[in-house]
C-alpha cells in the first residue's frame, strides 16, 4: 500500500494484517513513511500467508499492490508479479497501467468517500475493492479488525466505514470500472 501520508495507508496496512491473524494466517506488517507523516509519502508492505514467513521484505514479488497517489504508481508497479493484482485510486492517478499481465482495478475511492460525505474513508473504500479483488482476508474479518480498532469512542463511525467497505467492492464487480 502507498500514497501520502494522512490517508489512511498504514491503518490499511494494520487492518489487514490484523484480520490476516483472526483468519488464522501468518502475517507480516512492514511500514515506511517519511518525517513529515501527513502529506509526506508512506507505504506499507503486508503479506498474508498459510505459511511461515521468513522474512518481511517484499522485493519485485508482490501479489497485489495499492496505489493511492501518482508519484506511488511508477514507484511500486514494477514490485507486481505477473498474474497480480493493481488497485489504483483513480480520484488521485489519472495514469493508466501500461501492463497486460496484471489485473487492474481502478477505483474512484475519493469520489466515492465525498459521496458518502467524509473524505477520512477514502481507505475503506480502497480496502473493499481490494478485499473483493484478491480475497486475502475474509470482508467479516477485516470488518471486525476495524471496529476493534476503533473501538467504544469512535462506535458511531462503523456504520459510514462499513459502507464505504461494501462500495469499494462494488468497484471491483463493476465492469465499468474495472
Amino acid at each position: 500500500m502507498s500514497g501520502f501520508g494522512g490517508q489512511g495507508i498504514m491503518m490499511m496496512g494494520q487492518l489487514i494484517s490484523q484480520a490476516g491473524m483472526d483468519d488464522g494466517h501468518q502475517v507480516s506488517w512492514l511500514p515506511s513513511y517519511g518525517p513529515e507523516m501527513r502529506g509526506g509519502t508512506a507505504n506499507c508492505s503486508v503479506i498474508v500467508s498459510s505459511a511461515d514467513i521468513p522474512s518481511p521484505v517484499i522485493d519485485h514479488d508482490a501479489t497485489s499492490v495499492i496505489i493511492m497517489n501518482r508519484p506511488s504508481l511508477p514507484k511500486f508497479l514494477p514490485h507486481v508479479q505477473p498474474g497480480g493484482c493493481v488497485l489504483v485510486n483513480s480520484s488521485l492517478v489519472p495514469d493508466t497501467v501500461d501492463r497486460d499481465d496484471v489485473k487492474v482495478v481502478y477505483v474512484p475511492s475519493n469520489e466515492i468517500a465525498n459521496e458518502l460525505g467524509n473524505l477520512k474513508m477514502t481507505n475503506m473504500v480502497m480496502l473493499g475493492a481490494f478485499i473483493a479483488a484478491t480475497r486475502c482476508v475474509s470482508p467479516e474479518a477485516l470488518l471486525h479488525s476495524l471496529e476493534v480498532k476503533l473501538g467504544a469512542r469512535k462506535a458511531h463511525l462503523m456504520e459510514g466505514n462499513r459502507l464505504a467497505f461494501d462500495r469499494g467492492a462494488d468497484c471491483v464487480t463493476s465492469p465499468a470500472l474495472t
